[in-house]
């Protein structure tokens, strides 16, 4: 049993997501704007997605900026768009190199065209790549995903190309955002915070979940480790039950 455990906790999960947080609260703590945040947030993404592809991450998501982050500031919008651009136009190249795969999953329609431009561009380079995918949440809230799938499914039954009968757990997956995506093992939250903010929450059914002190732009390799660590420590039953339990 030692030796399984041992195989088992060298055994990196297949997918996991991160609520980056605490990019505000970093700065404010410097005296700095939000925006010195948000850009040392962008170093610890780059850092991530390095570490992730080191320690053998078949998936890694990230939120980046959700639905309910338009609500923010006109102009602090207006810097994280900025950096989404910076982002999309000098590291894709890099992750190319890499052998890794963008996918960028959320509501576009609120995004800008030369945004939306610059997205379809880096998919499309990047499309065939095996060694990771990176998935990039944006513009992303896991209420409205579900809502856009349902509808959705009454578009399809209304048009008589689906029968209500057929409609059942696997019918919704496929048509979420992430219907290409397996659903995520371990799902990070940084800065201390203890809840998932309406990231993926159909996903997430059977996902651990690990909340960790560090201030996003202070995460390093060392604490994605330490979350795979208390991972591995978990037993994952998936509603069922083993001898001893209940």
């Amino acid at each position: 049993m030692r030796e399984a455990d041992d195989n088992r906790s060298n055994t990196a999960p297949g997918h996991v997501a991160i609520i980056m947080d605490g990019n505000g609260r970093w700065a404010k703590a410097r005296g700095l704007p939000r925006t010195a945040g948000h850009k040392k947030g962008v170093d610890a993404v780059r850092r991530t997605v390095e570490a992730a592809r080191e320690l053998g991450i078949g998936t890694l998501t990230i939120f980046s900026f959700s639905s309910e982050n338009w609500r923010r500031p006109e102009e602090e919008i207006s810097d994280l768009m900025g950096l989404l651009r910076f982002y999309l136009r000098s590291e894709v190249a890099e992750l190319h190199r890499a052998g890794i795969r963008l996918r960028v999953i959320g509501d576009r329609n609120r995004l800008s065209e030369d945004i939306n431009r610059l997205i379809d561009n880096a998919e499309g380079l990047t499309r065939d790549n095996r060694v990771m995918t990176l998935v990039v949440a944006l513009s992303y809230g896991s209420r409205l995903e579900i809502v856009h799938a349902a509808r959705r499914l009454a578009e399809e039954v209304a048009a008589g190309r689906l029968s209500p009968g057929a409609i059942d757990e696997d019918a919704l997956s496929a048509r979420l955002y992430t219907a290409d995506i397996p659903d995520p093992d371990l799902i990070i939250r940084t800065s201390g915070e203890k809840r998932i903010s309406n990231f993926l929450l159909w996903q997430a059914a059977y996902a651990e979940l690990v909340f960790v002190d560090t201030l996003w732009p202070d995460f390093t390799k060392r604490d994605l480790e330490a979350a795979i660590e208390e991972f591995h420590r978990r037993e994952r039953r998936f509603g069922a039950t083993t001898a001893g339990s209940r």
